[in-house]
């Protein structure tokens, strides 16, 4: 097939039908008005107000035949409803770049386009995250969507001196120098240029899930993620981590922190959430930890040994509420706990690490 032949096979098609259902009959005897939207052989159906008298009815021209009160009213309504299918198509085609039935059925029935700029389309989606917060989304994802934002914002008034680009104008380049730029302006270390690349992905693909993007640009990119390093403590590593000597108050309570939890094995969200009511004391006089995992809903059920037990004991002049621990941020825990780790020398730790490794003596 030539060029010539493959130009024509992909020219767009467009058509406006209209008709009456002669077997709808109303009891007055008259029909209703209907119209065929049919753009490139997906088609919609769009009722109308008008009444027909189907003796009046030309199938062939798609009009009422005559001069009567009827017929002039018909044909009134098929020119002007004509005429804005006419202009939202052309409309939707320039903004979009392309156009397609449900679009233009859409406009018809006054219900809003979907944004489209990127960084109103980004701003939508954390509006609605947001109210789902308590209810099936947690405030964290939600602030990490905050921070993306930020970050292809910034990029975005860098790059292009603007505060928003139109989805239609993101392609390859845009996303490979969203990236580099992440690495250094941002300063990002690849793990994290992963989750911001990732949520920016969520937003192309929900610009083309609602029918605002034709096709998603960034479908068959997958953001490069690190060297999966090893998350398991070894007990050498946390006897060093717990004999070291810290001059710092804070960096004393992220290690300690981190000890506690790698004995009970609570995740952050939990450590932040232990209190008083999760602590009970057992018919042998022993203390247990009763809480629900946040992330899972599931018990979780752990006796409270020597250490941990010494950890509670030593902050606990510094309660300011039910909460067992004061507990920093996430963020600032592990910047927090990196530094421990030079100065200890066990090499690299996180908070999440130490659930992979839980001791018992």
């Amino acid at each position: 097939m030539n060029t010539e032949d493959k130009k024509e096979k992909r020219r767009s098609t467009f058509a406006i039908l209209f008709y009456i259902n002669r077997t709808k009959v109303r009891k007055d005897g008259m029909c209703q008005l209907l119209c065929n939207i049919s753009i490139d052989a997906e088609s919609q159906l769009v009722g109308t107000k008008v009444s027909v008298d189907p003796t009046l009815w030309d199938s062939t021209a798609g009009r009422a035949a005559g001069r009567s009160r009827n017929a002039l009213q018909v044909n009134q309504a098929i020119d002007l409803l004509t005429a804005r299918i006419k202009k939202h198509h052309k409309e939707i085609k320039e903004s979009l770049g392309f156009v397609t039935a449900e679009l233009v059925k859409n406009a018809l029935k006054g219900i809003a386009q979907k944004p489209l700029m990127l960084m109103k389309l980004f701003e939508e989606h954390n509006d609605e995250f947001k109210k789902r917060v308590g209810v099936d989304r947690k405030k964290e994802a939600h602030d990490l969507y905050v921070v993306s934002y930020n970050h292809l914002l910034a990029f975005i008034r860098k790059k292009y001196d603007t505060d928003d680009v139109s989805l239609r104008s993101l392609d390859l380049r845009f996303y490979e120098d969203y990236d580099l730029f992440l690495r250094t302006d941002r300063g990002l270390q690849q793990k994290t240029v992963h989750q911001h690349l990732y949520n920016f992905k969520k937003i192309t693909k929900r610009a083309f899930n609602q029918g605002t993007l034709r096709r998603d640009p960034y479908m068959k990119l997958f953001p490069e993620l690190p060297p999966l390093k090893s998350r398991h403590l070894k007990l050498e590593d946390l006897e060093k981590l717990m004999q070291c000597t810290l001059d710092r108050p804070n960096l004393c309570r992220a290690r300690d922190l981190f000890v506690f939890s790698t004995f009970t094995g609570l995740c952050h969200a939990d450590l932040t959430r232990l209190s008083d009511e999760h602590i009970e004391q057992a018919e042998d006089g022993s203390l247990w930890i009763h809480i629900k995992r946040q992330k899972t809903g599931t018990d979780c059920n752990v006796r409270l040994l020597e250490i941990p037990l010494k950890i509670m004991e030593k902050y606990r002049h510094k309660k300011k509420d039910k909460h067992i621990f004061q507990v920093y941020g996430r963020g600032y825990m592990g910047k927090l706990l990196r530094e421990v780790a030079k100065k200890c020398g066990i090499g690299y730790i996180t908070f999440h690490m130490r659930r992979h490794r839980i001791f018992h003596f």
